[in-house]
């Protein structure tokens, strides 16, 4: 069988000044800068360093990726790559580069032309050093033009693509690394849009347009993200127009500005999702009977409903959001119903007839589940759930170490299934933060080890995916809470954002985002 996946962009050669295959849902050229306020402070900028989405939200406007996502997040789209296409064993990817990209100009090169060679260099870069290991199973990155790379690997991986877009597999230039070394992380360099003008330590990041971006225009003269991680103050910057954009509303928040008349709060269901895990092989729940008197004990919508007062989120399903385009409507019927008088009866005909005790593990934001929790475990099941509030090095430590009878834990990432459940489910990941209860299914790796090496079809992938599900919903290992959405306020006055599933904020993208601001 031969597999092959050919995007082509604007124009095939890449020749043209313009991306003219994406139009913007904004073509003003007003200028102005836009403020966005960022709900973390920024610690680096260098993308095999960076750990947070706040960073990432600076980065994509000042570096490009080979490709990115469209704006649903379901397909991706021509960026520094024009085209590319799997090999029939699904062992490499070629990808065919634009041939008229240049970097801003920085201390040590002068805003030269990306070649090949720049796209080597980051990714191996990347594969080799990245904290958060963003580009795994890359055996090395071959030139085989000025303007076509060849990305091999380690075994057949159809997620690759989705790899591709993380902010940690920016193309940069080598010059710039080697000359700032540690500093670079301070003083990033890329093709993107803006460029870096200020970094003021605590307080802000000032961008400037890049006049020789190989893109569309921007509209804005320049970007300002300024860290504000109190909530309330977030959104009181928003009210007085101290910033333009204010992301990660929660709460109470949310109800202030959606009552706001000169303000809106935009709100879509995330890829982020929170859940409760049971430990697999020790203590009652390695009993499958006691983790499925648990899951049919647990009242689901109640929980959502005492954490989410004011909106936020929803049910969960399963282990993929509704914004995963291998969510299936099947899954609705496969969660366990609540019907604590059934799960009594199960629980009695185990050795912990009656009730027994228990540890839960949770970092302090996620303590309002684990006490409505504790709550219905002991009235519908006497069960005493002992809560042990963590810190975040402590709290990993113990769950990848399998040594937590429950923990609580929250999930995000790409909408690819693979990163939602390969690293929470497949039995390789015994022992890290994702699959730190220890749950091993041979069917389920075989379903999710197809899914990356049969094919890059998304559909066959989503067949195999949903499969996969349905035999962890079956095994009660999990029990996911809910979907949180992603809400940001904005002020009118900005025109053409784009609210993305996963908060990614574009200022200016390939997928057709260019935003301005009306006066």
């Amino acid at each position: 069988m031969i597999i092959t996946m050919v995007l082509a962009a604007c124009s095939s050669g890449g020749n043209s000044t313009k991306n003219e295959g994406t139009e913007s849902e904004s073509s003003s050229n007003g200028g102005g800068v836009l403020n966005i306020g960022l709900s973390s402070n920024a610690a680096t900028l260098d993308p095999t360093l960076y750990t947070g989405v706040y960073e990432s939200q600076i980065m994509r406007s000042i570096a490009d990726t080979l490709i990115v996502y469209d704006k649903d997040l379901q397909s991706f789209v021509p960026s520094l790559a024009t085209e590319w296409e799997a090999a029939d064993d699904m062992m490499s990817y070629t990808f065919k580069l634009r041939d008229d990209v240049h970097f801003q100009p920085g201390e040590y090169q002068d805003g030269r032309l990306m070649t090949a060679e720049d796209v080597k260099y980051s990714l191996e870069r990347s594969a080799n050093k990245s904290a958060q290991n963003r580009l795994s199973g890359v055996a090395g990155v071959e030139v085989v033009g000025e303007f076509e790379v060849v990305i091999h690997l380690v075994a057949p991986n159809s997620a690759l693509l989705a790899m591709l877009t993380d902010q940690g597999n920016i193309i940069i230039p080598k010059e710039e690394v080697d000359g700032w070394g540690d500093q670079f992380g301070a003083h990033l360099v890329g093709t993107g849009p803006f460029m870096l003008k200020e970094w003021k330590t605590d307080q802000q990041v000032d961008l400037v347009k890049h006049e020789n971006y190989w893109g569309e225009e921007p509209n804005l003269d320049g970007v300002t993200y300024k860290f504000i991680s109190d909530q309330s103050m977030m959104t009181n910057a928003l009210r007085s127009g101290d910033i333009d954009i204010a992301t990660d509303i929660k709460g109470q928040n949310r109800e202030v500005i959606e009552r706001d008349e000169n303000l809106e709060l935009l709100s879509t269901p995330g890829l982020s999702i929170t859940y409760l895990d049971m430990n697999y092989k020790q203590g009652p729940t390695a009993n499958p009977k006691v983790r499925e008197a648990i899951s049919k004990a647990t009242n689901i919508d109640e929980i959502v409903q005492g954490v989410h007062q004011w909106g936020g989120g929803t049910p969960a399903y399963g282990p993929l959001p509704k914004s995963s385009w291998g969510y299936d409507q099947s899954f609705e019927s496969l969660r366990p119903e609540y019907n604590p008088e059934e799960a009594k009866k199960i629980l009695d005909e185990t050795e912990y007839a009656g009730g027994f005790e228990i540890d839960l593990y949770v970092l302090e934001t996620r303590q309002n589940y684990a006490t409505i929790f504790q709550n219905q475990m002991k009235k519908n099941l006497n069960i005493d759930v002992n809560i042990k509030v963590s810190e975040w090095g402590t709290l990993t430590e113990t769950i990848s170490k399998n040594n937590a009878p429950m923990n609580i834990g929250g999930w995000s990432w790409y909408p690819d299934p693979y990163f939602f459940l390969n690293p929470r489910f497949h039995s390789d990941q015994v022992g890290s933060n994702g699959n730190g209860k220890a749950y091993t299914n041979e069917k389920v790796d075989e379903l999710l080890d197809r899914a990356v090496s049969e094919t890059v079809d998304q559909e066959e992938r989503a067949k195999l995916y949903q499969e996969a599900v349905t035999e962890i919903l079956n095994d009660y290992a999990t029990i996911e809470f809910d979907y949180l959405d992603i809400a940001t306020g904005i002020n009118p006055k900005v025109k053409g954002f784009n609210l993305s599933p996963d908060g990614t904020i574009s200022v200016v993208s390939p997928n057709g985002v260019n935003i301005s601001i009306e006066e």
